[in-house]
């Protein structure tokens, strides 16, 4: 069978569909991925992949929502950049979507199955109806209205607001998806995307595990399997410096692990100052992942090691705690490695799973820009306390592992296309 998938963002964000496809080439498949210029090469080595550039470079539009929810969260007032900052960002978007457009229509033809992730999946889920190919969509996060949002809402106001949201976010790209679907000889669209991919029974895996979101399976049962849950998708490569950071932890004391992912953190001598400073008062060594900040002209710490990427499966379970920005794979890294975690989160999708670590009591959170070295200290010998340590212990063991995870994605898939083949 030939399979495309379509996936934008940074390595966090299209690496559940380097997962799967990587799965499905295993199997013997046709298998296509379209990802971000940026992340090409990859997907091509860490997936083996046929991949394609699919949009426009995504660390332009990662720094851009950073600068801009920072300056929203810190300095809401600010209306006139505010302003600059979104249309800066819509403008991004536009181009995107019509390059997007392009390359699907030139990959998806004739593919048995279009696989879309969570960003930019209007684009995707336009051509799939084109073509009148099954889709299916990969969530990492539970963006489908929901009642179990965030435990303080009672289920009707969560649903109501996740809808309206939808809506909102349909109106505000309406003028780049009437143009794509004019493009194609589609007619305009009448409701939201998410609308109208469930009632085209499209298939909506939801790759991250059901203890995260207590009560979420049983609610959306109505869906009689269109939203079935996976576990993460995480490729867990073995990195250079895997063996190197192993050495380091095994001769002293197990370290505080700090990663930031595909977002630069505004002062990375600040930041690091700061992470110094409160392990030191602590008594704890830190490892610094840098992702994609630049660390390398700051001074050497006796007490600190600073690492480019690691592989998480392999480094976490070795750790104390880990605090990180609140990305669906990191997040599920530190919950299969059963350690406590803290959130500092940047983005406005990062607080929901900052609440999910309260509700499961492995961890807690806090939003990045508002941290100092006291508040750090102060969420670090929270979350160090032997009661976190049990509880996250006790969470790991309900984790699926990523191999199962990426098992069953790739069983799903092949059974919609048998099944959408039949019909």
């Amino acid at each position: 069978m030939r399979f495309v998938l379509a996936s934008y963002g940074g390595r966090g964000d299209i690496e559940p569909s380097v997962v799967v496809g990587r799965e499905l080439l295993r199997r013997g498949h046709d298998v296509c991925i379209a990802v971000p210029p940026n992340l090409v090469g990859f997907a091509e080595q860490a997936g083996g992949l046929a991949a394609v550039a699919y949009g426009l470079d995504s660390q332009a539009i990662l720094d851009a929502q950073r600068r801009y929810w920072t300056c929203y969260f810190r300095t809401p007032w600010k209306i006139r950049e505010l302003n600059r900052l979104g249309r800066e960002t819509a403008e991004f978007a536009t181009r995107c979507w019509e390059e997007m457009t392009a390359t699907l229509v030139s990959l998806a033809h004739g593919a048995d199955v279009l696989i879309a992730g969570l960003i930019f999946e209007q684009p995707a889920a336009n051509v799939a109806e084109y073509y009148d190919i099954p889709l299916a969509t990969l969530h990492f996060f539970p963006v489908r209205a929901h009642g179990q949002l965030l435990p303080f809402l009672p289920p009707p106001l969560s649903r109501a607001a996740m809808t309206l949201n939808d809506w909102l976010a349909w109106r505000g790209t309406k003028k780049g998806e009437d143009a794509q679907r004019r493009e194609l000889g589609l007619p305009k669209a009448t409701r939201p995307a998410p609308r109208r991919i469930a009632e085209r029974g499209s298939l909506e895996i939801q790759a991250y595990d059901e203890v995260c979101f207590p009560g979420l399976a049983t609610e959306w049962a109505k869906w009689d399997g269109q939203r079935p849950f996976v576990g993460a998708l995480a490729l867990e490569l073995p990195t250079d410096a895997d063996d190197d950071v192993l050495s380091w932890i095994a001769a002293g004391t197990p370290p505080i692990c700090f990663g930031f992912g595909s977002i630069p953190v505004e002062s990375p001598p600040d930041t690091l100052a700061m992470i110094s400073s409160a392990c030191a008062r602590l008594g704890q060594r830190a490892l610094v992942c840098a992702g994609s900040t630049d660390f390398r002209a700051l001074p050497h710490l006796e007490h600190v090691k600073v690492v480019g990427a690691v592989n998480y499966a392999a480094i976490f379970p070795a750790c104390r705690a880990v605090v990180h920005h609140g990305g669906a794979g990191t997040l599920a890294a530190g919950l299969r490695a059963g350690v406590p975690q803290l959130i500092l989160w940047t983005l406005p999708d990062q607080p929901f799973f900052g609440a999910a670590v309260k509700r499961l009591r492995v961890g807690t959170a806090r939003r990045f820009s508002t941290t100092t070295e006291k508040t750090l200290v102060a969420d670090l010998r929270k979350i160090l306390a032997p009661s976190y340590l049990a509880r996250a212990r006790q969470i790991a063991a309900q984790m699926t592992p990523s191999g199962k995870s990426a098992a069953a994605a790739a069983d799903l898939v092949e059974d919609f296309a048998r099944v959408r083949r039949v019909g």
